[in-house]
């Protein structure tokens, strides 16, 4: 779509340099310029902001998402200089700040996957639960227990405005803001019927207080960034990743590729029943 939308701008060889996608969320409009097209970023965020009607504002991402915050760096292009916006899935309401808490509309799939997994009467304990989602999405379709823990404040504050936005849920969210091996070490000891791992880039360091967080014969969904010379490979090599590292007994219910990160480098989820 950006590509069509564009065609009357850039040369067919500028068009080749600049990547097919962008992300939209709500009406903020997020796009990853090249460098060679740096020049042309202003004429980009404008044709955008036409083209795209939904949008309000366009925003060139400077930075990859990092740091203990999970933040990254935007430079508006056009449009209203906010990056606070409300975005819509899966039946329920969501403030996100794109540039201030992390968020991904491209973690849909897995959100939904994630949902449909949790049963009715679960204590799920979400480490890097950022503005809710995973957790208010599964607490909307299951009688559950919710502790979305995030060390960001802008995050977990959120977390709490999206909790009020959504009233309707079947089960329960609780907001908790802090480092989430230190609230764990505080509060959650065999807690957890289920732990969710959204950090990985850093699930290795976080591991064992996943499994101090779990309950015998609970599920730690352990997520990783994974280099694979074949696609195909890399859920595999993911399993075998969280074997190499695991201190403890643990059996492989599921595998898979969760989205391509980069050239070969693929975030994966490994899916695991622990024993204590």
């Amino acid at each position: 779509m950006l590509k069509k939308a564009l065609e009357n701008v850039l040369s067919e060889k500028e068009s080749e340099d600049l990547f097919s996608a962008f992300d939209q969320i709500g009406d903020i409009i997020i796009v990853r310029i090249p460098d060679s097209l740096l020049s042309k970023k202003k004429i980009i965020g404008e044709t955008l902001l036409e083209q795209v009607k939904t949008a309000k504002s366009v925003f060139y991402q400077l930075s990859s998402v990092e740091g203990d915050f999970r933040t990254r760096d935007l430079e508006i292009l056009a449009g209203v200089d906010k990056t606070e916006t409300e975005y819509k899935e899966f039946g329920c309401r969501f403030i996100v700040d794109v540039e201030k808490a992390f968020f991904s509309p491209r973690l849909s799939t897995e959100r939904d996957r994630i949902a449909e997994l949790v049963q009715d009467g679960e204590i799920v304990i979400n480490m890097f639960g950022g503005v809710g989602m995973f957790s208010i999405i599964a607490a909307k379709r299951k009688k559950c227990t919710v502790y979305n823990i995030d060390i960001n404040p802008i995050a977990a504050k959120l977390c709490e405005k999206n909790i009020e936005l959504n009233k309707k849920l079947v089960g329960k969210v609780v907001s908790i803001h802090g480092d989430a091996a230190k609230i764990i070490e505080e509060r959650f000891h065999d807690q957890g019927d289920r732990v969710l791992m959204l950090l990985p880039e850093r699930s290795n360091e976080f591991l064992n207080s996943a499994i101090l967080a779990t309950k015998s014969n609970g599920i730690i969904h352990y997520y990783s960034h994974i280099h694979a010379d074949e696609k195909s490979q890399a859920a595999k090599l993911s399993e075998k990743h969280y074997l190499d590292i695991t201190p403890i007994k643990s059996k492989i219910i599921n595998s898979k590729i969760v989205r391509a990160v980069g050239p070969r480098y693929y975030q994966t989820v490994v899916d695991v029943r622990i024993t204590k």
